[in-house]
């Protein structure tokens, strides 16, 4: 009669070529109680019988407060009933991605009672391949189904791990085997170093009562949040809805439920700089009442941003929240055409004209008086028109910076297809030792239905002075002058200008 032990090597061809991978995607079984026997972890095991733990069970308030730099700050107060004496706090539920360092624990009750004597911060998450790896020398079970007669059943042998460097081997009786010789395995407990989910564990010493509030505040990193805006322009250019939106993303290993949520916006002095965010969508939108929004104060250097309700925000999970909407705002629709930093002529085509890029922007106020003047987070913001059916287009999007009220955002939506720009240089004469005067021309034709007025933008070296110029210019800058010049709708204005310069 064959013993277990060579009934399974008997079968050993079945199950050989099975691979590491194996082991991930099998079951992995364990009868583990919460008391750790103490033949197999000795002192430690009994030690951490009797710790006490903390989970969201024990939660009363939660307050996250997230910066638009891949960091937040987490304040999560509990209700704790304790010993007195020194005692360990297995404190669970916590950010995955929690700075141990930046952990500030206190007793909100008794804060002169209530102590940290030391405090861990446990990272070594319970997964198939670490359970096993913490199994080396001892004994687990091997499961694997077999087919008899028709019929599936399982057996199980006794085998000893004796490592687990690149792969297992195996002592099964007097055979030593190697390879992943089985379709689960089964564990006597859970090894006390290995949890199920990030833990802080505390060294504590109460002197007062039992029960105690607590709060616990750290900084955790890839949580992170960026504001997105949406302008709907009417059809006559004239006005715009904005709609923004706040963008939140949290890949910090745990839910944050009922949440009381602030965001802080501003440029944030970190010493070492955070590692990209990865996201994902599963936004989560809607309209509500305003109060129940986002209310924004100033807070130090920074805009600090708190929503009026709570909030809940799922690990893994991207969610939006309305932050402003602004009906009927004043916008301008700006065409712009900006000279070359290098002679104007055509090296391909010469005496041909060079044609320049007219680029379109829409410019607004961000001020009350147009329903806005909340300062502006910094963002992507996408413009949007109405066509003549009435149907929404996309027509551009630009990122703004952070923006205070009363200032103005101007946004770039492309280049403009129906206006085209061409220019070349008419004249350029030496009059004297380091002294020239130049002539430019500027041609505009508007293709469209509807007059425009094009700035065109033009940078002069030197010491300069505008001889003659067909439209009125101004001096912008010590190296600039701008001029506005109006083109009729299926028409075309010309440009001239004469300078002198001396270098």
């Amino acid at each position: 009669m064959n013993t277990p032990s060579k009934k399974f090597r008997a079968r050993l061809p079945w199950f050989a070529a099975a691979t590491l991978g194996a082991l991930l995607s099998a079951g992995v079984l364990y009868s583990a109680t919460r008391n750790h026997h103490p033949s197999t972890q000795g002192n430690e095991a009994r030690s951490l019988s009797s710790d006490q733990a903390s989970n969201l069970g024990d939660q009363t308030d939660l307050a996250v407060t997230v910066y638009n730099s891949n960091i937040a700050l987490v304040r999560d107060v509990r209700q704790l009933t304790v010993p007195t004496g020194s005692f360990r706090l297995k404190f669970m539920d916590i950010a995955a991605t929690v700075n141990p360092a930046t952990v500030h624990f206190r007793s909100l009750t008794e804060p002169d009672k209530l102590s940290v004597i030391e405090q861990n911060y446990e990272y070594d998450l319970l997964e198939p391949a670490k359970l096993l790896h913490k199994y080396v020398g001892k004994e687990v079970t091997l499961v694997r189904a077999y087919q008899d007669n028709g019929t599936t059943k399982h057996e199980e042998v006794k085998a000893t791990l004796l490592s687990d460097n690149n792969g297992p081997v195996w002592k099964i009786g007097n055979d030593i085997v190697t390879g992943m010789y089985a379709e689960s395995y089964r564990f006597p407990e859970v090894p006390a170093n290995l949890y199920d989910r990030p833990t802080l564990l505390m060294s504590l010493d109460n002197s007062g009562a039992r029960k105690h509030q607590i709060e616990a505040s750290y900084l955790a990193t890839n949580l992170s949040w960026n504001s997105d805006y949406v302008l709907t322009v009417a059809r006559d250019d004239k006005a715009a809805d904005l709609d923004g939106w706040v963008t939140l993303a949290n890949n910090s290993g745990t839910a944050f439920r009922n949440a009381r949520l602030q965001l802080v916006a501003g440029e944030l002095n970190r010493v070492t700089p955070s590692a990209p965010m990865a996201m994902r969508a599963d936004a989560v939108n809607g309209r509500v009442a305003k109060e129940m929004q986002f209310q924004q104060e100033s807070f130090s250097e920074y805009h600090l941003y708190s929503l009026g309700r709570r909030t809940s925000v799922e690990d893994k999970e991207t969610k939006q929240i309305s932050l402003l909407q602004g009906t009927g705002v004043p916008v301008e629709k700006v065409f712009v055409v900006n000279g070359q930093n290098f002679y104007y002529h055509n090296q391909y085509n010469p005496g041909s004209p060079q044609k320049d890029p007219v680029m379109v922007f829409y410019k607004f106020k961000n001020e009350e008086k147009a329903g806005l003047g909340m300062p502006l987070p910094a963002g992507n913001l996408r413009v949007y028109q109405k066509d003549s059916k009435g149907g929404v287009l996309f027509i551009g999007e630009d990122h703004i910076d952070h923006t205070p009220k009363d200032e103005t955002v101007t946004v770039h939506i492309g280049n403009a297809f129906d206006v085209v720009a061409e220019r070349k240089q008419t004249d350029y004469k030496s009059i004297g030792t380091r002294v020239w005067e130049m002539e430019f021309e500027i041609t505009l034709h508007n293709h469209k239905d509807s007059p425009i007025t094009v700035e065109v933008n033009e940078p002069i070296g030197g010491d300069w002075e505008m001889l003659s110029s067909t439209y009125k210019f101004a001096k912008t800058a010590a190296w600039a002058a701008q001029f506005k010049v109006p083109v009729a709708k299926d028409g075309a204005s010309v440009l001239k200008y004469r300078i002198r310069a001396k270098w």
